[in-house]
């Protein structure tokens, strides 16, 4: 089983960044945990503050990987793209936040990804990733 995490913008800060939110752990530590307690997935990572380089990687991975996880960060609420992009693969994907996005600002709760996503997770902190994973197998 394939499956690939895709990060979107700011997201290469956690640990650093309002850790009230999003905790103190990075992602690349989390990840390694992950990769070791799912030794049967070849898990991937990508991260990009980039929305178009977001959108190659799905192009390159939704036709070809069993799963997608997918936490777009701010492009989850501004991204038309990001959203044609999801729709447009056949690989299916789960939407995932780490903080409650309805908790949260009113423009967080619109996302132009959950309607063609297989599923959305939010507000489970870092574990959220681990319930998609989970969700694939």
């Amino acid at each position: 089983m394939k499956i690939i995490i895709i990060n979107g913008p700011n997201l290469n800060l956690l640990g650093k960044r309002e850790p009230e939110i999003y905790g103190s752990d990075t992602f690349e530590d989390f990840y390694r945990t992950l990769q070791l307690k799912y030794k049967n997935v070849e898990l991937s990572y990508f991260q990009s503050n980039i929305e178009g380089e977001l959108i190659n990687k799905l192009h390159e991975v939704g036709f070809s990987f069993d799963g997608i996880i997918l936490n777009a960060a701010a492009y989850t609420h501004t991204s038309v793209g990001i959203g044609d992009a999801v729709k447009g693969i056949e690989t299916p994907v789960v939407e995932v936040h780490i903080s409650n996005i309805h908790a949260r600002e009113e423009f967080r709760q619109h996302s132009y990804i959950a309607p063609n996503a297989k599923g959305v997770l939010f507000g489970f902190g870092l574990k959220g990733y681990e319930l998609a994973i989970q969700s694939f197998l």
